[in-house]
């Protein structure tokens, strides 16, 4: 078994040698284990994965259960699939070990999912702010959506598109209040924003989300900075996809990333209103 790579072209290598685990993992009925994933790629369990993590971002442990958790949403989709088929469909060993689990890895009960958030109580607000229009929504669990646009029709369209069966609430008096606390801080950044959120992601989202509420206000980061920050130096690309995911505006500042040389990149509500967040923020 090779101890390591060879020197010439090994960063290609190592991408192929990952890139072929991960074709593994996604086709494997359950996942492979650590040791017959690195006796694949020719290397000790402990060197693979370390490469494997410094590829995705990910330990191929991670890789999988996100993986297994897209195919058991994809399960979940089809309009004949039962619960428990989907459970079984997805790669799972047992449907009480994924129970312990099932609202982290979908945000609400698997039966919500598959039929496409039926029974989930989502309370939204409509409002305009000096940036244009904004809607604010929070689940059982937290803030879920924080949206910007110019249209609010089309801002109400995303939220119905992401929850098309759930029950979606026109605030009360005091959801007012919690948007008004939102608008606050764009107004006004230096006010700060603590919020529980309710975020839905994959693993390496969820960690990318997570780095971009450590950056301070007024500071800005670029996607190599970023993956740093995770420890997946190599997975630029993929953390800048898990911005662009991102549907939580503000509280998730992902207008605090920027480009190499300092420019500004795209921002999912626009790059305009990313210029003036900064702005904002940099005057304190």
């Amino acid at each position: 078994m090779r101890s390591q790579l060879p020197d010439a072209s090994a960063s290609a290598a190592r991408a192929a040698l990952v890139a072929q685990a991960c074709r593994q993992i996604e086709a494997a009925d359950t996942p492979p284990s650590l040791a017959a994933l690195a006796a694949q790629a020719g290397l000790s369990p402990a060197h693979f994965h370390r490469v494997f993590k410094a590829e995705t971002g990910l330990t191929p442990k991670a890789y999988a259960s996100a993986e297994r958790a897209r195919k058991l949403r994809q399960q979940l989709l089809q309009p004949e699939a039962t619960v428990t088929e989907a459970i079984y469909g997805a790669g799972f060993q047992s449907s009480s070990r994924f129970y312990e689990t099932s609202t982290q890895r979908l945000g609400m009960p698997a039966r919500d999912w598959r039929d496409g958030g039926t029974g989930a109580h989502i309370h939204f607000a409509l409002g305009q702010c000096s940036l244009g229009a904004i809607l604010v929504a929070q689940s059982q669990r937290g803030i879920c959506a924080i949206l910007l646009g110019d249209d609010p029709e089309l801002l109400l369209r995303d939220l119905q598109d992401r929850f098309p069966k759930a029950s979606l609430i026109g605030a009360d008096a005091g959801f007012e209040q919690l948007v008004a606390q939102v608008v606050g801080f764009i107004e006004a950044p230096a006010l700060g924003l603590n919020l529980p959120l309710d975020v839905r992601g994959t693993a390496f989202q969820e960690r990318v989300w997570q780095a971009l509420r450590e950056i301070p206000p007024g500071s800005t980061v670029n996607y190599s900075q970023l993956a740093e920050r995770i420890h997946a130096p190599k997975a630029q690309r993929a953390v800048a996809q898990a911005c662009a995911a991102n549907h939580i505006a503000v509280a998730i500042p992902c207008h605090r990333v920027v480009r190499r040389d300092g420019e500004l990149s795209g921002y999912r509500w626009g790059v305009e209103r990313k210029r003036e967040l900064l702005r904002r923020e940099s005057q304190g």
